[in-house]
């Protein structure tokens, strides 16, 4: 319970800090709102009216402070650019991001896991090398690159993939997640080399472990070691490390959001930042800020039911 409440207390200073930088980062951000909203021909006069209006041109700190108390109330302001809530915004481009990382998730986590076990379990041989230098290779190759070259194969070659993400209203589920594929391969690629490595490294250091050669001294079997002792073990850098790409798949996501047209956290994000929506950048932001520290509890609570050793060491 003391773990959990210092958690819960670090994470609201976590996301108070956020939001500081968050919104001091949005004042120095260049351009001006009203200017960008009404047009570079706009007269200064209606710049100006519009600017109070959206109370832009107020002091710093009073703006934060009226932004910080509808924030604690639940309020994620009034979007400058549709004039409307930011919420409804936020969550349905927050459904869309969802599925997209839920499909690059479950693509890329049995993949990379079992291939890091592979690589272990073939230490020094060509399967650990072509694993390894696979993976590191993938990694450095940016999203964009990928991903165009995943829609020139799959989409324009051989045609077996839709080039597009989004899907027509109505459209089944199995049909959305297929035209989610294509947008999530370039995540999975990136994401492989990464994941991988530490699965690896994870279980090579459970082989070694000495309860691992007790274990065989007791003449259990190959299979039972490294299911019931070494891969429990193995696992829990692995988790931390899922954990922490999560912030990545959700508000990472602007290039490959881009590129397919795909209207999620991260395109909205960079929307917003193009225009100069202040409270749609901030809640956007943010809202990735929290999946993160979720996400990290999450790993947390997980990692303490694999391993109770580590339920101490958190107080």
């Amino acid at each position: 319970m003391r773990a959990v409440l210092r958690r819960a207390g670090l994470s609201l200073l976590t996301m108070l800090l956020l939001s500081m930088v968050v919104f001091a980062a949005g004042q120095i951000l260049p351009g001006d709102v009203a200017r960008s909203i009404l047009g570079p021909l706009a007269d200064a006069r209606a710049v100006a009216a519009l600017n109070h209006q959206l109370g832009t041109d107020q002091p710093a700190l009073p703006m934060y402070g009226h932004w910080i108390w509808g924030l604690l109330h639940g309020d994620l302001g009034q979007s400058y650019a549709y004039r409307s809530p930011v919420a409804p915004f936020i969550g349905r481009a927050l459904a869309k991001s969802l599925a997209l990382a839920a499909i690059t998730s479950a693509f890329v986590i049995p993949l990379s896991i079992g291939a890091g076990i592979l690589a272990a379990l073939c230490r020094g041989r060509w399967q650990d090398r072509a694993i390894t230098l696979g993976g590191l290779s993938l990694t450095v190759v940016p999203e964009f690159v990928s991903g165009i070259l995943l829609i020139l194969v799959f989409g324009v070659w051989l045609r077996v993939l839709p080039i597009s993400a989004n899907t027509r209203p109505g459209t089944s589920v199995a049909e959305q997640m297929r035209h989610l594929i294509l947008p999530a391969l370039p995540l999975v690629l990136i994401l492989f080399g990464y994941i991988s490595r530490i699965a690896r490294a994870g279980m090579i250091e459970a082989l070694d472990a000495d309860y691992t050669r007790t274990a065989r001294l007791k003449g259990l079997r190959p299979r039972d070691v490294i299911l019931r002792h070494v891969l429990r073990n193995a696992l829990l850098p692995t988790i931390t490390v899922i954990a922490t790409q999560t912030s990545y798949l959700l508000g990472g996501l602007v290039v490959v959001e881009t590129l397919f047209r795909y209207q999620g956290v991260g395109s909205l994000i960079l929307t917003a930042a193009r225009g100069k929506d202040y409270p749609m950048l901030e809640a956007g932001i943010l809202t990735v800020g929290a999946a993160y520290i979720l996400a990290a509890i999450l790993a947390d609570m997980l990692i303490a039911v694999l391993d109770p050793r580590a339920q101490p060491a958190s107080r």
